[in-house]
C-alpha cells in the first residue's frame, strides 16, 4: 500500500510538520473541475496507459505528430479584423510580412447576425469587433494581394456562416483560385451559439442542417478546407470550468457528426476535416492537461463512430489566450499573462495558436500591442527552448494524473448529455448553458471575496492607473461607407438574375432538396448582400429568439457569513422598508453584443442582495429597452458593454428616457468600457460607470445608493 512507504510515510510527517499553525487543512486544494489537486504526485500516481502511449499514436494524448514541433512550429494565427476591408487586409499583410503564418478573420456583430450594414439595428455595432463584410467586393478587399491559394485562413463565423463561406468562395474564384485549392477552416460550430455567444439567427434544427450541408459541400468540393471548427474558447470566457468546457465540445463535435452521417456521408470521408478550439487560461498545468485528454477522448468517441483511419481520431485544435483573464487594471500585467498562457497551450501540444493583446479588457487591439501579442510566440518558438523536444510535460506524475482527472470528469458530463439525447436536447432543455452561468457566478464570488487573488485588481492595486493608448472606431464613418458600397453593387448587379438565385435557396430551404451553400455561392456570384442571403433562408427557418433566465442563490450561499454583503443586503432591506418596495434595476443588453456573462453574473448577486431584478432579452435596441424601464417602472437600467457600442446606443437610450419624461430613471454602464470614454458617458448623462474587475458587492452600493439619493431629492 501507498502508505506503507517509509520514504512516503515520513514526507507526509515532514509535510504536516512544517504546516501546522497554519490552517493547512487536508494536503490537497479543491478546484471548480471538481478534482482535488495534491500537494505532491509520485509514481504511483501515473496511469498505466502514461507508460504506454506515443506521440503521433492513437489516442494521440502526447501528441498528433510523431515529432510535434521538432519538425515544425506551431502555426502563428493572430485573430483580427479592424472595421472596413482595407483596414483590416492592410494589418493582414503587415502581420504576415512580420513572421504571422496564417490569418483568422474577426468579424463585425452585423455581419455575425447576418444583417447588412445598413439595417437600423446594427446602427452601433458596424465596424466594431470586426470587419463589415456585405457584399463579395468586401471579401475581394479583405483578402486583396494575399493569395489564397497558399495562405491558410480561419473564420469566426457561425451564423451567417452560409454567406460568408459563399463570399469567400467567390472570392477566391475572382481571384483565380478553385475553391478545391483553398485552404482553412470555418468555425461553423452554431451549437455552443445557443449556449454561451449567442451570435446565432436560426433554430437549432435548420442551423443543424445548414451544418449538415456545409460538411457535406466541403467534403467534395474543398478538400483542403476544414468545415467545422468545433470551439469551447466562448465557453471557458461565460465561465465554464476546464471540465465543462472539454465535456460539452466533444459533446457538440459528436452531434455535427450525427448530422454528416445523416447525410449519408462516410464517417472517414468527413472526420478528418474536423478541427476544435480551446481557450487557454491561467491554470498552466490545468490547461496543458485538457487538451491531452481532448485527443484522448476524441480519439476513444470517434473509434465509436465507427472511423477506421487514424486522421479520423485525430483531435486537432487551434487555441486562443483567454480573454477574461485580461484585466483593464495595471493592464501591462496582462503581457505576462498571456505569455503564460500560450505557454500552456504550447506545453498540451496545440497545432495554432492566437495571443491576446494586453488591451483588449479596454478596447480593441492597436498595432502596438498586436506586435507585442505576435512577438510573444515568436519568442516561445525560437527564444525557450520549447520546440526541442515533443510532448516536454509526457511523464509528469502531476500531469498525467491530472489528464486522466480531466478525462474522468468530462466522460461524465458526456455520458449524462448522451442520456438527455445528445446535445441538441440538453441544449433545448437549457442544462449546459444554466450550468455554465452557475460556475461564472461562483467565479465571481471568489474573486470578489478575495479567495482567487488577480494581481492589480483584488491585490496589488496601483494607486494611480495611467492611461494607455486606446484604438478608437468611427462607427458612423465605417457605416456610412459601408452603405454606399451596399447602395453601388444593387446599382450595378443585374437584379432579375440576383432575385433567381435568392429565390432558389429559399426554395432550397422550404424542400430540403440540394444543398444551401451551393444556392449561396450562385447568390453571391450575383451579387447578393449577406443580409439578403440570410433573409432567404430566415424566410423559411424562422430567427432564433433565445430564452432569457437568471440563476439565483449562487451569491447568498457564497456570503452566507460575510459581514460586507450582510451590510448591503441590510440597506437594501431598510430602503425597501421606507418605499414599500425593493430599489428596481432592469439589466439590458443592447446592439448584436450576445456575450451575457457580465450581464448574468450582476444580474444573479443584485437578485440575492435584495434588488428587483428584470433582464432585457438579448439584442434589444435602445428604443425597446426604454419602453421595457418605463413599463417596468424601474429605479435603474444597468447596460452592459463588451463590443464597444457604449457610445452610440447608451446616449440614444438617455435621450429617449427623457423623451418620455422619466429622467428620474438612472443608467448604469458596466464592461470594456475604456477610461478615455468615461468623461464622454457621464457628460451624457452616466450615473456610473463600472469597468471590469469591479466587485460586485461595491458596484450593488454604488447603485443602491444612487437610486436612494434620487429618491429622497424627488
Amino acid at each position: 500500500m501507498l502508505m506503507t512507504d517509509p520514504t512516503l510515510r515520513d514526507w507526509y510527517a515532514l509535510a504536516e510538520k512544517e504546516l501546522r499553525g497554519r490552517d493547512a487543512g487536508e494536503l490537497t486544494t479543491p478546484t471548480p473541475e471538481g478534482i482535488d489537486i495534491k500537494s505532491v504526485y509520485f509514481a504511483d500516481d501515473l496511469p498505466d496507459s502514461a507508460l504506454r502511449e506515443r506521440p503521433g499514436f492513437a489516442p494521440f494524448t502526447r501528441g498528433v505528430r510523431a515529432t510535434m514541433y521538432t519538425n515544425r512550429p506551431w502555426t502563428i494565427r493572430q485573430y483580427a479584423g479592424y472595421s472596413t476591408a482595407e483596414e483590416s487586409n492592410a494589418f493582414y499583410r503587415k502581420n504576415l510580412e512580420a513572421g504571422q503564418k496564417g490569418l483568422s478573420v474577426a468579424f463585425d456583430l452585423a455581419t455575425h447576425r447576418g444583417y447588412d450594414s445598413d439595417h437600423p439595428r446594427v446602427v452601433g455595432d458596424v465596424g466594431k469587433a470586426g470587419v463589415a463584410i456585405d457584399t463579395v467586393e468586401d471579401m475581394k478587399i479583405l483578402f486583396d494581394g494575399i493569395p489564397l491559394d497558399r495562405m491558410s485562413v480561419s473564420m469566426t463565423m457561425n451564423g451567417a456562416v452560409i454567406p460568408v463561406l459563399a463570399m469567400f468562395i467567390v472570392a477566391g474564384e475572382e481571384q483565380g483560385v478553385d475553391r478545391a485549392a483553398l485552404s482553412g477552416t470555418i468555425q461553423n460550430d452554431i451549437l455552443k451559439e445557443f449556449m454561451v455567444r449567442n451570435t446565432y439567427i436560426y433554430p437549432p434544427g435548420p442551423s443543424m442542417r445548414i451544418i449538415g450541408d456545409i460538411i457535406a459541400y466541403t467534403s467534395t468540393d474543398m478538400p483542403k478546407f476544414n468545415s467545422i471548427s468545433i470551439s469551447g474558447y466562448h465557453m471557458q470566457e461565460a465561465g465554464a470550468t476546464l471540465a465543462q468546457e472539454l465535456a460539452y465540445t466533444l459533446a457538440d463535435g459528436m452531434e455535427y457528426v450525427r448530422a454528416a452521417l445523416a447525410k449519408g456521408l462516410d464517417v472517414d470521408a468527413f472526420a478528418g476535416r474536423l478541427s476544435f478550439f480551446f481557450c487557454i487560461g491561467m491554470n498552466v498545468f490545468m490547461e496543458a492537461a485538457k487538451l491531452r485528454a481532448a485527443r484522448q477522448l476524441w480519439a476513444k468517441i470517434m473509434t465509436g463512430f465507427g472511423a477506421v483511419a487514424d486522421r479520423s481520431k485525430m483531435l486537432r485544435t487551434h487555441c486562443q489566450t483567454s480573454g477574461v483573464s485580461l484585466t483593464e487594471q495595471d493592464p501591462f500585467n496582462n503581457v505576462v499573462r498571456t505569455a503564460y498562457e500560450a505557454m500552456g497551450a504550447v506545453l498540451g501540444g496545440t497545432q495554432s495558436l492566437h495571443t491576446n493583446s494586453f488591451d483588449e479588457a479596454i478596447a480593441l487591439p492597436t498595432e502596438f500591442s498586436a506586435r507585442i501579442a505576435r512577438n510573444t510566440q515568436l519568442i516561445l518558438q525560437h527564444e525557450t527552448g520549447i520546440t526541442d523536444v515533443v510532448d516536454p510535460l509526457g511523464g509528469s506524475y502531476y500531469v498525467e494524473a491530472l489528464t486522466k482527472g480531466l478525462a474522468d470528469r468530462a466522460w461524465a458530463m458526456i455520458e449524462e448529455i448522451e442520456a438527455m439525447g445528445g446535445m441538441t436536447r440538453a441544449i433545448e432543455a437549457g442544462l449546459p448553458k444554466m450550468e455554465i452561468e452557475k460556475a461564472a457566478a461562483l467565479r465571481q464570488t471568489r474573486v470578489d471575496k478575495g479567495e482567487d487573488v488577480i494581481v492589480g485588481v483584488n491585490e496589488y492595486r496601483l494607486e494611480d492607473e495611467d492611461p494607455i493608448d486606446i484604438l478608437d472606431i468611427d462607427n458612423a464613418k465605417v457605416r456610412a461607407n459601408q452603405i454606399r458600397r451596399i447602395n453601388r453593387i444593387k446599382k450595378t448587379r443585374h437584379p432579375d438574375a440576383c432575385r433567381a438565385t435568392l429565390d432558389a435557396l429559399t426554395a432550397t430551404a422550404r424542400t430540403g432538396d440540394g444543398n444551401l451553400l451551393r444556392d449561396a455561392v450562385a447568390a453571391a456570384r450575383a451579387r447578393a448582400t449577406l443580409g439578403e442571403i440570410s433573409d432567404a433562408m430566415e424566410a423559411v427557418f424562422g430567427r432564433h429568439a433565445g430564452t432569457t433566465r437568471m440563476i439565483t442563490g449562487v451569491y447568498s450561499d457564497a456570503y452566507r457569513d460575510d459581514p460586507a454583503y450582510q451590510n448591503v443586503q441590510s440597506k437594501i432591506g431598510e430602503y425597501a422598508d421606507d418605499k414599500g418596495r425593493a430599489p428596481h434595476v432592469l439589466i439590458a443588453k443592447m446592439g448584436q453584443d450576445g456575450h451575457d456573462r457580465g450581464a448574468k453574473v450582476v444580474a444573479t448577486a443584485f437578485a440575492d442582495l435584495g434588488f428587483t431584478v428584470d433582464l432585457t432579452d438579448l439584442f434589444s435596441t435602445p428604443r425597446e429597452t426604454a419602453n421595457r424601464a418605463v413599463a417596468l417602472n424601474v429605479d435603474a437600467v444597468g447596460v452592459s458593454s463588451l463590443a464597444a457600442g457604449h457610445k452610440t446606443l447608451v446616449p440614444e437610450l438617455i435621450e429617449l428616457l427623457k423623451s418620455m419624461g422619466r429622467t428620474d430613471i438612472r443608467v448604469f454602464v458596466g464592461g470594456v468600457i475604456p477610461e478615455q470614454d468615461y468623461a464622454f458617458l457621464r457628460a451624457v448623462g452616466v450615473s456610473g460607470i463600472f469597468g471590469p474587475g469591479t466587485n460586485v458587492l461595491d458596484c450593488a452600493y454604488a447603485v443602491l445608493a444612487d437610486i436612494a439619493g434620487l429618491r429622497r431629492n424627488r
